[in-house]
């Protein structure tokens, strides 16, 4: 079982529902699993769009950032995605996220968790891939919340996930059992 779940914040919007749903899986997460949790929050590591020289799978970073970005990667022994479906994908600050690195990735097992109108479906799907990609060990369940079209076109950057998402929470719970066996 892993000792440390750090959970990825994958949106940065301004008037972003993630941090909400982010803290409700982690509270979910901390029920069920012995381990420590931690959110990390994309919109405070502004990695940059093609920063360093070389490939991250040589490892051979040259920005403070990208260094404190791998260090933080590194702490990790599992991680939770909390993602928005955008346009049937996920978000460039997460894609940019996870491609600034490679070997800090590889091994260790991953769990999405996707919202929007539709589920997140495509995100979760397109997700997978690239964590499979990555050589990241990710569960088989992908919870994906659906959220209403007022909610969406409201734009407010609020929601209350434990009553907006509780038809779902057993497929979370699912999802933790998975990422505790791996």
């Amino acid at each position: 079982m892993p000792s440390r779940i750090l959970v990825i914040v994958g949106s940065v919007r301004p008037n972003r529902i993630c941090p909400a749903v982010a803290e409700w899986v982690t509270a979910v997460g901390r029920e069920l699993l012995s381990a420590e949790f931690e959110i990390v929050d994309l919109r405070d590591w502004p990695l940059p769009m093609d920063a360093e020289p070389a490939i991250p799978a040589t490892g051979d970073y040259h920005t403070d950032l990208t260094k404190a970005w791998s260090e933080k990667i590194t702490s990790g022994d599992a991680f939770v995605f909390v993602s928005p479906q955008y346009n049937w994908g996920y978000p460039a600050v997460l894609k940019n996220a996870l491609d600034h690195l490679y070997r800090e990735w590889a091994g260790k097992p991953a769990m999405i968790v996707t919202y929007g109108g539709h589920g997140g479906n495509k995100c979760a799907a397109q997700l997978h891939q690239v964590l499979t990609g990555l050589k990241m060990k990710p569960t088989e369940t992908m919870p994906g919340f659906t959220l209403s079209r007022s909610r969406i076109e409201a734009n407010a950057g609020e929601v209350d996930p434990t009553t907006e998402f509780a038809d779902g929470r057993p497929m979370l719970e699912q999802a933790f059992g998975e990422l505790g066996r791996l």
